[in-house]
């Protein structure tokens, strides 16, 4: 008789969980800047909106959030860490919504994911010693639920993807099964931001398109909008 059963790492639940859209972190609210771009008639449709993303993933995820998470895993103390997001975070909307969310995150994992490091750095952000940042939350849970960090990587850059894509196809709007091919195609840029931050080291931190900055500081004065980012 075929051995049905199959085996995971214990982490996979929980990573899974962390990195589900229906986590309530405020993620739906925020739009990181490219509500600018539909209110310029730059990003219109299902091609326009893969661009955006694509530039996105490849600059401000891979040059802050991913490294922010790499470095942590490499020891970098978080306080310092945060500190250094804080300062390189230049448009103050998308500096509020990772502050914001991150805030969120914690309380979160303090419930349902507590560890030793995750109170320690709840503690630090409660004293005003640390912001508390998105993806330091992040990767202190997942560190702390033994996730490798190609997998954290992977799991949160598809993570901030999946949120993106869902409000692209409510804000444009695109039908959903644009915004499954959108998920399909943004795969590749996923998997290549987490190489490619591997290579990356602390000089490279925060070097982000300008472009994508202003766009960000434009959004804050913009007229209408859904979004708070």
């Amino acid at each position: 008789m075929p051995n049905t059963r199959t085996s995971s790492a214990p982490y996979q639940l929980a990573l899974q969980q962390l990195c589900d859209s229906a986590l309530p972190t405020g993620a739906f609210a925020h739009s990181l800047g490219f509500e600018s771009y539909i209110e310029r008639g730059q990003v219109h449709d299902e091609e326009s909106f893969g661009v955006w993303l694509a530039a996105f993933v490849f600059q401000q995820l891979t040059y802050s959030d991913a490294l922010a998470i790499r470095f942590l895993y490499a020891d970098i103390p978080v306080a310092e860490l945060d500190a250094l997001l804080t300062a390189q975070l230049l448009p103050r909307q998308l500096r509020e919504a990772s502050i914001k969310m991150g805030g969120r995150l914690l309380e979160i994992g303090a419930e349902i994911f507590p560890s030793a490091e995750l109170a320690e750095y709840r503690e630090l952000v409660g004293a005003g010693g640390a912001a508390g940042h998105q993806p330091l939350a992040f990767a202190v849970v997942a560190r702390s639920l033994g996730v490798p960090l190609p997998e954290a990587l992977a799991s949160y850059l598809f993570a901030a993807v999946t949120s993106l894509t869902q409000n692209a196809v409510r804000a444009i709007p695109l039908g959903q099964n644009a915004g499954q091919r959108i998920l399909r195609k943004a795969a590749d840029d996923v998997a290549a931001a987490a190489k490619r931050a591997g290579s990356l080291g602390r000089s490279d931190f925060g070097a982000v398109s300008p472009g994508l900055e202003i766009s960000q500081m434009r959004h804050e004065r913009q007229r209408a909008r859904m979004f708070m980012s």
